[in-house]
């Protein structure tokens, strides 16, 4: 084994030593940052990774008077089941259609009440509308649901204006029809407004000055706001248009 000289142990200590004075030093500046990274830290712990203790269940014959632990291992019995269910292929076809129809119902609902928040020239009006469209994503999904039922109930005010207007009323909770669009559309009215924020921050960023050099191009409303979405235009010293107005990409 090669022998380390005196010299070179010495330098290796004093560059632990100097090390640990600088990592000492640096959480003494910074410690209060990692304090403030405690509280979320904490809770993705607690509720989104504790919780995963109990996906185990799914592999037992779970019984409450024995725990998670002591109840019985079956694999992958009950997956075999539900697989081999009559059920199977309507579980399956209502979900995947629910979940590309509020895909593609709720994807571009927050981005077109962002641009239109982000033209509107009333200030009182924009702010009641942000406060009207924010207000549904704060209420407890119970109570909203509710509110819908009692909505959409034979002498709920949706009937009523049917009524006023020569119609019958419609039993909208009654009828399979029914049920795709108005858990799709619910849900939209429920968090657009609170989905839109992001869009509003991004719009709010762009300088005045990039408008009045669209506007002074010839460039229409339109190719303003798809401007917006190229990221090579928006960070750009102006918008840059053809002779046909057309965006450069």
């Amino acid at each position: 084994m090669p022998i380390k000289s005196a010299t070179a142990v010495s330098t290796t200590s004093k560059f632990k030593t100097h090390k640990k004075y600088k990592m000492k030093m640096y959480f003494k500046k910074t410690w209060i940052l990692y304090l403030f990274v405690l509280p979320p830290m904490l809770y993705l712990l607690l509720l989104n990774y504790a919780p995963l203790y109990g996906i185990q269940i799914a592999f037992k014959n779970f019984k409450p008077v024995q725990g998670i632990w002591k109840s019985e291992w079956v694999g992958f019995k009950h997956f075999i089941t539900f697989f081999q269910s009559y059920h199977f292929k309507t579980l399956l076809s209502n979900t995947l259609v629910l979940s590309l129809y509020s895909l593609i119902a709720g994807f571009p609902i927050p981005i077109i009440l962002a641009l239109m928040l982000n033209y509107c020239r009333s200030p009182k009006l924009k702010k009641f509308v942000q406060t009207a469209t924010y207000a549904p994503h704060f209420i407890s999904t119970v109570v909203f649901y509710g509110m819908i039922f009692i909505f959409l109930s034979v002498d709920g005010i949706v009937n009523q204006f049917l009524m006023l207007l020569g119609f019958e009323p419609t039993l909208f909770m009654s009828k399979a029809e029914y049920f795709r669009h108005i858990y799709v559309w619910s849900g939209v009215f429920k968090g657009m407004g609170w989905s839109s924020i992001i869009y509003i921050a991004t719009l709010a960023g762009v300088s005045p000055d990039l408008h009045e050099a669209a506007v002074v191009d010839g460039a229409t409303k339109l190719q303003r706001m798809l401007s917006f979405f190229n990221p090579y235009n928006r960070h750009s010293t102006h918008f840059k248009y053809r002779t046909n107005y057309e965006c450069r990409f």
